[in-house]
């Protein structure tokens, strides 16, 4: 029976990936540890399956069932050229959406609802400048978005509130009321 050789002298053991605030991006360091430690991104930092997440929610929660799939949610998901962020938060009895859309006035932003898919569209105008004005660097996206949400339950279409205020979209979608269960007592 023979023994494990110990680790040679200078070789690394393990690899841990840490995010560098200098180039702003993942830096994989090596180091000659036992046990690899496991080391959380901040949040905020973009993360490239964050990135795949929204390409991949873009195209199958588009308002058309799977089975029919074709052409228009690719078209629908191509149609967008910046997404607002959004949270989707759930209270007792409703859900609400709060997306930031600072820019785009009220009367180019649209809410339907389909089903269970809450779909959000809108454009922001780009802005004019003077001929005398250069850019010299240049963030702000315009143009238009789309944004789809598949809602976890079903809600009342007709009590759905949208209220736009200092750039904020708030949509509250109540809830369907279940039916209340009551037991039955069997007599015999």
């Amino acid at each position: 029976m023979s023994k494990a050789s110990p680790p040679v002298q200078g070789r690394f053991r393990a690899a841990r990936l840490e995010w560098s605030v200098v180039s702003q991006a993942p830096v994989i360091k090596f180091c000659k540890e036992d046990a690899m430690k496991l080391t959380r991104l901040q949040a905020g930092v973009p993360t490239l399956t964050r990135d795949m997440d929204e390409v991949f929610d873009r195209i199958f929660n588009a308002p058309v069932p799977f089975p029919a799939f074709g052409y228009e949610p690719l078209k629908k998901a191509m149609e967008g050229t910046w997404m607002p962020a959004l949270d989707l938060t759930e209270k007792e009895k409703e859900f609400v959406i709060r997306a930031e859309i600072p820019g785009v006035p009220r009367e180019n932003l649209d809410v339907h609802l389909e089903g269970d898919v809450l779909t959000l569209t809108g454009h922001r105008e780009k802005m004019t400048r003077e001929a005398t004005e250069h850019v010299l660097w240049e963030e702000r996206e315009t143009g238009k978005f789309l944004r789809t949400i598949r809602l976890p339950r079903a809600v009342e279409p007709g009590k759905i509130e949208a209220v736009y205020n200092d750039g904020v979209l708030t949509v509250r979608l109540p809830k369907v009321e279940t039916a209340i269960k009551n037991k039955i007592v069997i007599k015999g």
